[in-house]
């Protein structure tokens, strides 16, 4: 890595710090309901959605509450996708979404997946983007939080029968957390050159006129053929480029602080409206990390000791810097065939300045490797580079990440409560070495939560293994690869990773707009993000319900480095364990071919 590399990375990590330890201060306080101003400001709420805040629910009944609030967001979404030609805010007369990409999208942004099959500024109205997937942005994450919070309620509780009430928490998260933070992002963003307008589209004249050659059509709208059965050509000529306007600033805040990652533009962050300055960059990637890193201190201080959640944080950061460097240093070693086949002769070896295919001029390799590992630790999905472009093993770094569940940060509250299911398994590994009820925060670990660590760890893997396996047979999942062989495979690989992980990047090679994949995604999207949420709820009601055992000699420090080692180890084995074989015929076969041309 250069000097300048390990600076960004050292600076990105302290001012990460620095801005988490207060937004976990305020956390705690909004949560537990602390601050009188805000009680009397959401008491009408409550009182108008006959809410009693001060009652508590089970872990079933929470589980339905949420359930049932995320089942309604798709309808709504859905619906509006499918009646957005008929609706306000349209100004460039977008037509309503097809049937297959409309329930792709709807469940995309409830989950927080925020995959997209779509270019946005060519399929959704401003209307679509504001009510459907920019409010999504905020529900979905609260949901995040709200799991994580019920879970840690369990572990801090003892002898309780209820972790929570699902609609405060909802509330409390989205209007004292999430509105407040988005709305001061927003407009540190736009004055850094991200717009947000509700104008038509600009038609703006080139510098240069662009030539190309299009079909010539029939009377039906068909291509034309010679005699040889090829489509006759004919020259084509602009001077015009269309500048897609739009409320971007105010999404993009989201977007970022809640992990969500779906870009008002289709080309995400790599968009100069989207993503205008090396400053903009780099606060987008401290606003994926930066309520993901206050939950960790959140943590610590619900279940009063504060070295828990500074052992839990040690562990995430660990894990990122060990993936961060890899990224870097792969993408700056560049393509060994450009000097094999003497593409490039200044280089002895490898791609002289390194992989430049698919990154963004204006932030370099350096910058592009770090947003690509911040993204995929996290379950975010916004890019400011073209993942499908980046070497083998390179690529294979957001790859991974997506595969050991996104728990390394993670998505907003994801992250958290998957770092925690990993702590438990960790705990009872230590446990059968030494033949010990395994114990965690003072809880007993037995048969029902290691049923449900097990549901929410092998849950993911089934899905992604099940579905990447399916499209490689499938007619219609082959039909979508634009590269053969082992990069063909890993397209597929990751979409499914992404879309089980709630992810939502892209090995943008694969063609995954068609019924097939919308469906398919659309299913693991769903059952990745609610069928883990459901086994930590029943986890968190169980451990809520246990009463609370004093430490002894024999417990297991959970707040020093022999933990922190213990659960990294457990991290990269169980976590990855189950994707080695697909790995092995992606990345590592491909990465193994390019370096055989020499």
């Amino acid at each position: 890595m250069t000097a300048s590399a390990w600076l960004q990375l050292a600076a990105f990590l302290a001012v990460l710090l620095v801005l988490a330890w207060p937004l976990a201060r305020l956390l705690d306080g909004v949560l537990e309901g602390r601050y009188a101003p805000l009680r009397r400001l959401e008491a009408p709420l409550f009182r108008l959605a006959g809410v009693r805040a001060e009652q508590e629910a089970g872990w079933l009944r929470y589980t339905v509450g949420l359930l049932i609030f995320n089942g309604l967001g798709v309808l709504a979404v859905y619906a509006l996708q499918r009646l957005q030609g008929v609706l306000p805010l349209n100004p460039q007369d977008m037509a309503a979404v097809t049937p297959d990409s409309a329930f792709n999208t709807a469940i995309s942004f409830v989950t927080n997946t925020n995959w997209q099959g779509y270019g946005g500024e060519t399929t959704m109205s401003y209307l679509t983007q504001m009510l459907g997937l920019a409010v999504q942005n905020f529900l979905s994450a609260a949901t995040g939080i709200a799991v994580v919070v019920a879970l840690v309620r369990g572990f801090a509780r003892h002898s309780a029968q209820a972790i929570g009430n699902v609609w405060v928490d909802l509330t409390r998260i989205t209007l004292w957390v999430l509105l407040p933070l988005s709305f001061l992002l927003a407009l540190v963003l736009a004055g850094q050159g991200v717009i947000q307008n509700f104008a038509p589209y600009v038609e703006a004249q080139t510098v240069e006129a662009q030539h190309w050659q299009h079909p010539r059509l029939d009377a039906d709208g068909q291509p034309l053929m010679d005699a040889q059965g090829q489509p006759l050509l004919e020259e084509q000529t602009s001077r015009t480029q269309t500048l897609a306007m739009g409320p971007v600033a105010s999404q993009l805040a989201i977007k970022m602080l809640g992990t969500n990652g779906g870009g008002f533009f289709n080309a995400n962050s790599a968009h100069p409206y989207e993503n205008p300055t090396p400053l903009s960059n780099f606060l987008q990637m401290l606003a994926i990390f930066l309520i993901p890193t206050a939950l960790c201190f959140l943590f610590g201080r619900m279940v009063g000791d504060a070295r828990q959640g500074w052992a839990v944080l040690a562990a995430m950061t660990a894990l990122f810097v060990a993936f961060a460097i890899p990224a870097t240093v792969f993408e700056q070693q560049g393509n060994p065939a450009f000097a094999a086949f003497g593409v490039d002769q200044a280089a002895s070896a490898t791609q002289s300045g390194g992989n430049m295919e698919g990154k963004e001029t204006r932030f370099g390799i350096h910058a592009s490797t770090l947003f690509a590992t911040v993204t995929t630790a996290a379950s975010c999905g916004a890019v400011n580079s073209m993942h499908d472009s980046y070497t083998p093993l390179g690529g294979a770094v957001p790859l991974v990440l997506m595969q050991l569940g996104e728990v390394v940060f993670g998505g907003v509250g994801s992250g958290l409560y998957g770092m925690l299911v990993f702590a438990v398994m960790a705990v009872f590994i230590a446990g059968l070495m030494i033949g010990r009820t395994p114990e965690y925060l003072g809880k007993k670990i037995e048969a029902h939560e290691m049923k449900m660590v097990s549901i929410a760890i092998l849950a993911t893997p089934l899905l992604v293994l099940a579905g990447t396996a399916v499209a490689v047979l499938a007619e219609p999942g082959r039909a979508g690869i634009l590269n053969p062989g082992a990069h063909g495979f890993s397209e597929i690989l990751y979409a499914f990773s992404s879309a089980a992980n709630n992810n939502g990047s892209a090995f943008a090679g694969l063609s995954a707009n068609s019924p097939f994949y919308n469906v398919a995604l659309g299913l693991a999207m769903w059952f990745g993000r609610f069928a883990v949420i459901v086994a930590v709820l029943a986890m968190a009601g169980s451990l809520a319900a246990k009463k609370r055992i004093a430490a002894t000699g024999g417990t297991l420090p959970t707040h020093g480095p022999l933990f922190v080692t213990l659960l990294i180890g457990t991290v990269l084995l169980v976590g990855l364990l189950n994707y080695v074989p697909a790995l092995a015929l992606g990345p590592v076969i491909e990465h193994l071919t390019l370096w055989s041309v020499q």
